[in-house]
């Protein structure tokens, strides 16, 4: 060991005449040590946050959308669905209809924005029909269609098979609908008639349930066959959106161009990176933000450091003095101190890490930490620890940990030792 580190240690582990230095530096590792795992666990919370709902966005969602910039919708789909599969960076393409609808049950009602889909094509792009808790999707597999009434616009509905829906859970939830309950969908979609525009309703009978997690599509999302799509909205043979999967998602805005490109003209393409960059540019913030103001508790713990330093080099001046009656020079000495504080950083920095990460990952393992769906989009607090937080945790709290050593280290090297030892 060198000789100033042995010297460093020993003033750490070293009987103090004056008790309250070593309460000064026992405060100071736990200061350092609180601050160190505080960190580490706002940025697993920030971390985590932004992994989940990103994850449950392209779990949600299609990667890029394709859609008419002057229509309503596209038709001759399929020759097209057939020239986009065909593009490179295209993994799976899904046709798409949405509509915003009405659906009740009884005096219960809540809106919705129901999507009609082919299921096969559907769940090569997005994972939410798999996320189906109660129920099935089954029944939205076009070779399950049956005959189906047509929607009706007056107080009369012919008693025919209902067509399936799958319902979003906080949106079933609202109305009280269950697996198998009968639901009136109402489309604002109507036909005029002499009194007016009156709505295209038609009952549906609630297939599944689905439980996603994000709370947007949760709490007003619904799924239908393309086809009945088709007939409530009064769309025949007619999509609004093309989805795709592509084999690189964080390329989507290129890609998107390509595939606007190849469909011609009067086709625009979105991407999951241009819908959501607020979001994640808020979360980037609020990571940063978050990081600065943790990092005011390691600066403090610093701060305890500096005082605990500079009453150790008051009650050791006769002890310095002495050292450099013996040759010791104050290049040294000013490193004695230095490796002191640095040793108490450490030490601090070391178990906070423990702490931290210990914490992130019960937090992360058993979700004991619930959101409100609602304000947060996610019903869970999620923690995603990286070693590289670690690190850089570490070498800040490190670096201001030593900054706060150079005023008492030098102090200490300027001590002069016929000064220090007159009146002993």
């Amino acid at each position: 060991m060198r000789f100033e580190l042995f010297i460093a240690a020993r003033y750490l582990k070293a009987k103090r005449r004056q008790a309250v230095v070593g309460v000064v530096t026992a405060i100071s590792v736990a200061g350092v040590a609180a601050g160190v795992a505080a960190l580490i666990i706002a940025l697993a919370i920030t971390t985590g946050m932004r992994r989940d709902l990103q994850d449950k966005l392209l779990g949600s969602t299609s990667a890029v959308d394709l859609m008419r910039v002057e229509s309503d919708g596209i038709q001759d789909w399929r020759s097209l669905l057939e020239k986009l599969r065909a593009q490179p960076h295209v993994a799976a393409v899904a046709p798409g209809l949405f509509g915003q609808v009405l659906v009740s049950r009884g005096p219960r009602a809540g809106f919705a924005l129901v999507k009609g889909v082919v299921p096969a094509d559907e769940r090569r792009v997005s994972r939410l029909l798999d996320t189906i808790t109660s129920g099935s999707a089954s029944d939205l597999n076009p070779e399950a269609q049956n005959q189906i009434s047509e929607p009706v616009s007056g107080e009369t509905a012919i008693n025919r098979p209902e067509p399936p829906i799958v319902l979003g859970s906080d949106l079933a939830e609202q109305i009280g609908a269950q697996v198998s309950d009968s639901v009136l969908v109402t489309s604002p979609q109507g036909e005029l008639t002499p009194l007016g525009l009156a709505p295209r309703y038609q009952r549906f009978r609630v297939a599944g349930i689905f439980h996603s997690g994000f709370y947007q599509y949760d709490s007003a999302m619904g799924f239908m066959r393309l086809a009945d799509t088709q007939r409530l909205f009064s769309e025949p043979d007619l999509i609004t959106v093309v989805s795709f999967r592509i084999d690189d998602l964080y390329n989507a805005p290129e890609i998107g161009r390509e595939i606007e490109q190849a469909a011609g003209q009067g086709y625009m393409t979105t991407n999951w990176i241009e819908q959501n960059r607020e979001l994640f540019r808020a979360l980037k913030l609020e990571q940063i933000v978050t990081f600065i103001v943790i990092a005011l508790i390691v600066i403090v713990a610093a701060l305890n450091i500096l005082i605990a330093l500079t009453m150790m080099v008051m009650e050791k001046t006769r002890d310095i003095a002495v050292l450099m009656s013996f040759g010791v020079d104050p290049a040294q000495v000013r490193r004695i101190f230095m490796l002191q504080g640095l040793l108490i950083s450490v030490i601090g920095t070391a178990i906070g890490l423990v702490l931290g990460y210990a914490a992130a990952w019960a937090g992360g393992h058993y979700h004991f930490i619930h959101l409100s769906a609602e304000v947060y989009s996610i019903d869970t607090l999620p923690f995603a620890p990286r070693a590289l937080d670690g690190v850089i945790v570490s070498v800040v709290s490190v670096g201001i940990s030593l900054l706060a050593t150079l005023y008492p280290s030098t102090s200490a090297s300027r001590i002069l030792p016929a000064e220090a030892l007159r009146y002993e």
